[in-house]
């Protein structure tokens, strides 16, 4: 049986995710992996999508935008859902609630198919049983949003805390992407260049730091930096997520800096609309013609 091939396989939990910003409070489907999926179709790649499904959620198909047959879904006892409480107009300061998490994804979850990327698109430490980044790393390239290990959920309420066993996965993890302050956490540091430069001496081959001004990106020879120009932030929720997606999928076929460029730009025009990129890379270059 010839197995089915993919550029990205993604792996993460969908979240009901409940939005509080200046009074008004809106209800939608999103997570790491809805963002990062939306993202990496807009580009033109070969998209498949593991995530888990309960009765909380009753249109799984109708929250992506891949083919049905490469939208795989296991069971879980229950959702994720997710109060983010934004506090600042520049939407970086906010409090994020837990009010419910779905069960961890373990490697017996995850499809027999070939695929280019095996991206860990978590929200919460604990998404991901044990030894799945080994695992996965014999099959193709990890990529990990370091937010579903450093990001623990304590009675609900959401603290940030360095991940344990980072030096032991860290060799096995070909993308990485943190934002600035996971990773402070991660190394103590606040410059993000030394601090790029010290995840990848950890053993990440490409390190992807994001700020609200700019994406960073370091390979253990260069820095490539693209800047971030929306026009408004009403779509500030996946920005991250949506970044690294663009990323990682367009290092397949350019280099870093092109590829850097490529993914500032998407996620800027992803956030002057709230939910998932909706866009096609005609619209990425032509913004990118028009702002850059």
């Amino acid at each position: 049986m010839i197995k089915k091939k993919y550029d990205t396989l993604i792996i993460g939990h969908v979240s009901i995710d409940e939005i509080i910003y200046d009074g008004e409070v809106t209800k939608m489907y999103g997570g790491a992996v809805v963002y990062s999926g939306y993202s990496a179709m807009a580009g033109g790649n070969k998209t498949g999508i593991l995530t888990k499904t309960s009765e909380q959620i009753s249109d799984m198909e109708g929250i992506f935008n891949v083919p049905r047959n490469d939208l795989y879904t296991v069971n879980s006892s229950k959702a994720t859902s997710i109060r983010n409480n934004y506090l600042s107009a520049d939407r970086e300061r906010r409090i994020c609630t837990a009010l419910s998490v779905a069960d961890p994804f373990k490697i017996e979850d995850v499809p027999k198919v070939d695929s280019e990327i095996y991206h860990l698109a978590g929200l919460i430490a604990g998404d991901y049983e044990g030894e799945i980044i080994k695992a996965l790393s014999q099959r193709g390239k990890v990529a990990v949003d370091v937010q579903g290990f450093l990001r623990k959920n304590i009675n609900g309420e959401m603290i940030f805390e360095d991940w344990e066993e980072k030096l032991e996965y860290l060799p096995y993890i070909h993308f990485l992407k943190t934002d600035a302050a996971e990773a402070e956490i991660m190394t103590g540091l606040k410059d993000r260049r030394e601090a790029a430069k010290l995840l990848h001496r950890w053993g990440a081959m490409e390190i992807m730091i994001t700020y609200n001004t700019e994406a960073l990106v370091y390979d253990g020879s260069d820095y490539y930096m693209a800047p971030l120009k929306p026009r408004n932030l009403s779509g500030r929720t996946g920005r991250g997520d949506t970044c690294f997606s663009a990323y990682i999928t367009e290092r397949l076929k350019r280099g870093p800096a092109e590829a850097v460029l490529y993914a500032a730009a998407l996620v800027s025009l992803k956030m002057e609309t709230p939910g998932p990129f909706k866009g096609t890379r005609a619209d990425v270059e032509k913004y990118i013609n028009q702002f850059y």
